[in-house]
């Protein structure tokens, strides 16, 4: 290792301090690392959970809200196939008590599978989403919109995807979009003072560069960071290039979990305790910011 400065040490002395230095430096450069950072020991807001259909039988409600409370998860952004789901947690007053869970409740807009590619060019999609905000939850009005799938950049420019980003905005409800980064663009055209949650801030990898670039230009996008390729190295740590953007914007990123599947659901605990090692090699406000304090604001939870 080049340290600028070359110090000579006797004989033995110095063949000792050479292995040793070795050692350590295998111990801070390969899978271990990650057991040299203390985990992170505060609060988590689960800001991408779905409670999707094929998970309530296997993991009913009282299940789940025991989950997030084992992994110190104090809040979750809830969206469901079809919303039901979303509603069954919302509902739960004397479990979400017992937990110490806060659910905060989004609109979904999928009914069944078909609507994941459909709903864009689904008239009744938007109606489905009327009613449903009318008609709200037990945990009060929905928060927010999503989470929505948008596999083709130009379909962020239809006339259903408009009428939503401006419906969010006239109503001051948050979205939740797994979209790439020219949808992004798309989306704010029609609703510039629209707050966004960027599902895994991107799709297909787009660089940290472009994720910083799109956070300078939209005040109100915040990056979610589930699924993000490039995290993290195989120490579980953050790589390089994404502690940067941490660092640099601290106020603009949050966690999920994204159980689209039961198998997220059977890892929960896993996923919640990898953020847990990444976030503990942060400076404890940033860690703390990005881990709760990002979301609960963007929410008004204390």
């Amino acid at each position: 290792m080049e340290t600028g400065r070359t110090i000579i040490f006797p004989g033995k002395l110095q063949g000792c301090l050479g292995i040793l230095a070795l050692l350590v430096f295998l111990m801070l450069s390969g899978p271990l690392a990650a057991q040299h950072a203390r985990p992170y020991p505060g609060p988590i807001f689960d800001a991408h959970l779905h409670y999707n259909v094929e998970a309530v039988e296997p993991y009913p409600v009282a299940k789940v809200l025991g989950m997030m409370k084992e992994a110190g998860v104090a809040a979750v952004l809830a969206n469901s196939r079809p919303n039901d789901g979303t509603k069954a947690l919302a509902e739960s007053d004397d479990t979400l008590a017992k937990s110490g869970v806060q659910v905060i409740p989004f609109v979904r807009l999928y009914r069944n599978r078909d609507d994941y590619t459909n709903w864009f060019r689904d008239p009744t999609i938007y109606q489905m989403l009327e009613s449903e905000l009318a008609a709200g939850t037990a945990a009060g009005e929905y928060r927010g919109v999503g989470e929505f799938h948008l596999y083709q950049s130009q379909d962020a420019n239809g006339p259903i995807a408009r009428q939503i980003m401006q419906l969010a905005q006239a109503r001051n409800l948050v979205i939740l979009a797994h979209v790439d980064d020219a949808a992004i663009e798309m989306l704010y055209a029609h609703a510039p003072k629209a707050r966004i949650i960027w599902a895994h801030s991107g799709i297909s990898g787009v660089s940290a560069s472009r994720v910083a670039e799109l956070l300078v230009k939209y005040p109100t996008l915040v990056g979610e960071l589930s699924y993000r390729p490039g995290l993290t190295g195989g120490n579980g740590l953050l790589s390089p290039e994404w502690k940067q953007l941490l660092l640099s914007h601290p106020e603009r990123f949050c966690l999920g979990s994204d159980t689209w599947t039961n198998g997220r659901w059977a890892a929960y605990a896993e996923i919640m305790a990898g953020y847990r090692v990444w976030l503990g090699d942060l400076p404890v406000a940033i860690a703390r910011k990005i881990a709760w304090e990002n979301a609960a604001r963007l929410f008004g939870l204390p």
